[in-house]
């Protein structure tokens, strides 16, 4: 690892064993960029890669140069205005109302390890020896802003982490109405763009197509990342797939309004824009101000989508994610959820309880329903305290309860939402976002808390904090379930109401910041409606979210693949629920319910004491086949083998293999069994080709014993009558089948 800056030439080279990074000081003062990609030699002049050419039509730098045009020039980070006409990174307002920059390069800095961003999740490390950070400083000599570029290249993997900081040091105030995390332009256009889209309940299903001159773009203007785009795209060469080809994964570790773009030129150079979205964004700087914006993550793969996708599980488990919970196994949790609704008692939820730790499971949640007037999602939303008629004893007696049968207690909060029938509501009216003179929309019958105001934020935090000091509360469910509407602060002032979606999300790090603080050793879940805001901005404070309200097991493989090519598995929550599935209302067998959810963080959304005793018998093997694997599960690599999103998409299968390649994981599913099935064979991945394996299936150990090199490329025989007769009491051939291989390297 190392960067290196050559004063004759003006280029930095930043590299490691995997990548290289080459930009240079343009003519103009500006920065262009040079190479991204593989690495390769270091020598002092790169400038080869800088083709200058002319084009009629174009408009020029300097009138003595037609060779030189913004235009044609690819640039670390491009305004609009000067001569390139493509979508910039960057415009700023003045006063007059121009909305022209000029950042010129000024200096520059190389610093060991890498520095925190105030007030936002970002990338961390723990030893100075694991990254190195240059930081470019660049001055707009008439405004006097300054702009910081920082460039951090971690010691290991294809990984560079990116993001901007804006200083005013001039006399006036000036507004930034557009400042992306990252600007990276590519020679060619010879990509073919991934995204990963969806709706409540159906999220980050994979899209692919190939990119054309124009415009591509993936984006979210809710306030929230949302159920419907991901802040996460890749760009990978057409023949590219798991195990071979160039990719680059692109990454925005931010949870609010995101803009993830490409643009290609007439002259088929790519422009990849990742960043805050700048519509309905401004940003008033005063002298002395300064703004940071998010990180973003690229990571460059040349061994395929399975590469990269491991490199980002990595650092996100091990330098995203934080604190006690980052590398331990996650406890296996019964949620009463789907079992109850509103719709229980003290006595019920101890009884729901108490079946799940006869079962083996470790963690028992209360869900939403336990405060205030809280019997339905009209009401009671904001005031956080327990309903005595429910909870004679409170959280804390309920709390003690739980503990006294062997469980830990978790508990669900929607900390930034209020029903206008509470009493935060009645108290504080003026504390909802809500445009003066228009009507407030509502969602799930509740308004969106002014988070971008302190007061609002420390009052949610006096009544969370409260409950957690006083009662033995291991785990917190925080969920948020709309989008924002009539985004207006009464607490701004009319320059200014351009920052309130950012100041909001703002409020919502601060909270976390503050309640992970104090309470380190709660664990922390993500929830948006299920998928509304699983980003990498909230891993950083919650090392796992609730993937998706969907659990049936069926739609999960597209989720949790989808999912995949950016998150690990230890971020991903997966339950097993009730069938019929309350959101498709598919009857699935028990067995492919667990298979899927064990590649997340595992458990129950229902109560076990319906269940047959066959089927509780079921539900103990599967929470102890879990607990004997979940470490390997949860934090080895993860390989993807077959998709969902491929031809008909009827079978999906995929596998974690431990560090040291002696233990795997398979997951196999099926959704529909047809009538003489064709014959099956599955090559595998990442195991050792030396080692010899032994295989179990379902529980039962397969006769023989595999080489690593047989399995990767000759394959696993999956084809039914060959491979097993029947498993679990189903039948050989069933729809939405499934089955649990596990491979030991002899010793």
């Amino acid at each position: 690892m190392s960067i290196l800056f050559n004063e004759a030439t003006q280029t930095f080279h930043l590299f490691n064993k995997e990548i290289s990074y080459l930009m240079t000081v343009l003519p103009n003062g500006h920065l262009g960029q040079l190479y991204f990609g593989r690495k390769i030699h270091h020598k002092e002049d790169f400038s080869y890669l800088m083709e200058r050419v002319h084009r009629s039509m174009t408009a020029y730098v300097y009138d003595n140069d037609c060779s030189f045009s913004l235009e044609l020039t690819r640039q670390e980070y491009a305004g609009y205005g000067t001569t390139d006409f493509r979508h910039p990174a960057v415009e700023i307002r003045q006063q007059n109302g121009s909305a022209l920059s000029d950042f010129v390069y000024e200096s520059h800095q190389i610093t060991a390890g890498k520095p925190k961003l105030p007030g936002l999740p970002a990338t961390y490390t723990e030893e100075p020896s694991e990254a190195e950070t240059l930081i470019v400083r660049l001055r707009d000599p008439l405004t006097g802003v300054v702009l910081e570029l920082l460039y951090t290249i971690f010691s290991e993997g294809g990984v560079l982490a990116r993001s901007a900081r804006f200083r005013n040091e001039g006399a006036e105030s000036v507004w930034l109405t557009r400042a992306m995390s990252l600007c990276l332009d590519l020679p060619d256009c010879g990509y073919e763009w991934l995204q990963f889209s969806g709706a409540w309940a159906r999220e980050r299903h994979l899209k692919v197509r190939r990119l054309e001159q124009g415009i591509q773009a993936v984006d979210s203007i809710r306030g929230n990342s949302s159920h419907e785009q991901n802040p996460f795209i890749v760009l990978k060469r057409p023949g590219t797939d798991e195990e071979q080809g160039e990719a680059i994964g692109f990454s925005l570790i931010y949870s609010g309004n995101f803009l993830a773009q490409a643009q290609v030129d007439t002259q088929d150079t790519t422009r990849v824009l990742l960043g805050i979205h700048p519509f309905g964004f401004s940003w008033k700087l005063e002298p002395g101000a300064s703004f940071q914006t998010p990180e973003a993550v690229m990571v460059y793969s040349h061994e395929g989508l399975g590469k990269m996708s491991r490199t980002f599980h990595q650092l996100y488990r091990k330098r995203l994610a934080r604190g006690y919970w980052r590398d331990r196994e996650r406890p296996i949790l019964n949620n009463n959820w789907e079992a109850t609704y509103f719709d229980f008692t003290e006595d019920r939820l101890v009884e729901i309880a108490g079946k799940a730790k006869e079962c083996g499971v470790e963690l028992f949640v209360l869900d939403d329903g336990w405060f205030g007037a809280r019997r339905n999602d009209h009401a009671g939303l904001g005031d956080w305290v327990a309903a005595k008629e429910l909870l004679p004893g409170g959280i804390k007696g309920l709390a003690e309860k739980i503990e006294a049968l062997g469980l830990k207690f978790g508990l669900w909060f929607e900390p930034e939402m209020v029903n206008a029938d509470a009493d935060l509501y009645r108290a504080h009216s003026d504390w909802i976002l809500k445009t003066p003179g228009r009507r407030a929309s509502l969602g799930r019958h509740q308004h969106v808390l002014d988070f971008s105001r302190q007061e609002v934020v420390d009052a949610v935090y006096g009544m969370m904090a409260k409950i957690l000091s006083e009662a033995k509360v291991s785990y917190v469910k925080w969920d948020m379930n709309r989008s924002i509407t009539e985004c207006y602060s009464a607490a701004l002032p009319a320059d200014r109401q351009g920052e309130v979606f950012h100041r909001y999300i703002l409020g919502v790090y601060d909270l976390y910041e503050r309640l992970t603080s104090e309470f380190p050793k709660v664990l922390f879940e993500s929830c948006a409606s299920g998928g509304g805001r699983f980003d990498p901005g909230l891993l950083y404070y919650a090392p796992q979210g609730w993937a998706s309200d969907d659990t049936d097991a069926v739609e999960r493989l597209k989720i949790q693949y989808g999912t995949s090519f950016c998150y690990p598995v230890s971020s991903i929550g997966s339950h097993v629920s009730v069938v019929p599935n309350h959101q498709v209302f598919r009857e699935t067998p028990l067995h492919t319910r667990a298979n899927a959810a064990y590649f997340g963080t595992f458990g129950y959304e229902l109560d076990l004491n319906k269940l047959t005793e066959e089927e509780q018998q079921q539900v103990k093997a599967q929470i102890r086949f879990m607990k004997q694997y979940r470490k390997l599960i949860q934090f080895g690599d993860f390989y993807r083998l077959k998709s969902p999103f491929d031809g008909d998409g009827n079978v999906t299968a995929w596998m974690v293999v431990s560090e040291d390649r002696r233990e795997a994981v398979l997951g196999w599913y099926r959704v529909l069994y047809h009538a003489n099935q064709p014959l099956g064979r599955l090559r595998l991945k990442g195991l050792d080709e030396a080692l010899c394996y032994r295989i179990t299936e379902d529980g039962r150990e397969r006769t023989g014993r595999y080489y690593g090199d047989e399995l990767m490329y000759a394959g696993l025989i999956t084809t039914e009558g060959v491979s097993r007769e029947a498993a679990l009491g189903q039948k050989a051939g069933c729809d939405f089948d499934s089955r649990i291989f596990v491979l030991r390297a002899e010793s």
